[in-house]
């Protein structure tokens, strides 16, 4: 979960993409590493199998600092194949949220239910059942649904965030909608906010910065 250190002023949080295997998690990691200064960006690492598929996680560490506090966010994804359900286990534990990644790709149905399945199941028996998840559909350019009608997984109020991740599309909103729902989160159960007096607004416009983005590409809650 978020470790926060009172006497440095330091937040990290810890976000997971997770997703069927080749929906896009790797991708939306490399995009959202290379808008980063090199300068304010741990290194990418990826592990990957013969066929291009991510077998461990990728790690993203992002550093940045305001007048009164430094955040530290790392990003993972986990493996997308079943036959790796240990280690996607092993690297959701302490997440504070969930991007998840679902493939618009037709044909891909069973596979986005199968994964969201396993990630409930997983979230739940390690205690993070409050943990926020935003649902990005990724590859919008190969879909033949329309976006009203994707599934989503037995919540039809539950937002979705459309993505061409291999363009660039949708990566940034996703992120900032993802880490916002973290802050939210804590301002509720620790009161982050209140105890750093720092407002919402003033965290996203500080992580735009450092990914290169502004405020239209902050989402409304």
């Amino acid at each position: 979960m978020a470790h926060v250190d009172l006497h440095e002023r330091q937040l990290t949080l810890k976000l997971v993409y997770f997703g069927p295997p080749r929906s896009g998690k790797t991708t939306n990691l490399r995009v959202l590493h290379g808008r980063v200064d090199a300068l304010n960006r741990g290194r990418l690492m990826t592990l990957d199998t013969r066929d291009d598929r991510t077998l461990f996680f990728d790690l993203l560490p992002i550093f940045f600092r305001t007048s009164s506090l430094s955040f530290r966010i790392k990003v993972y994804t986990v493996p997308g194949q079943p036959m790796h359900e240990a280690t996607r286990r092993v690297v959701l534990q302490g997440a504070d949220g969930v991007v998840f990644v679902a493939d618009s790709h037709p044909g891909q149905a069973e596979a986005n239910r199968e994964a969201w399945a396993g990630m409930i199941r997983n979230r739940g028996e390690l205690g993070l059942a409050a943990t926020p998840i935003v649902l990005q559909y990724n590859k919008r350019d190969l879909a033949t649904d329309d976006l009203a009608a994707v599934d989503r997984f037995d919540d039809p109020a539950r937002a979705v965030i459309a993505a061409t991740a291999a363009r660039g599309e949708g990566v940034l909103a996703t992120f900032l909608t993802a880490v916002g729902a973290i802050w939210d989160a804590l301002e509720v159960s620790d009161g982050v906010g209140t105890r750093f007096a720092i407002d919402r607004g003033a965290f996203l416009r500080a992580v735009v910065a450092h990914v290169g983005g502004d405020e239209r590409d902050i989402l409304p809650p």
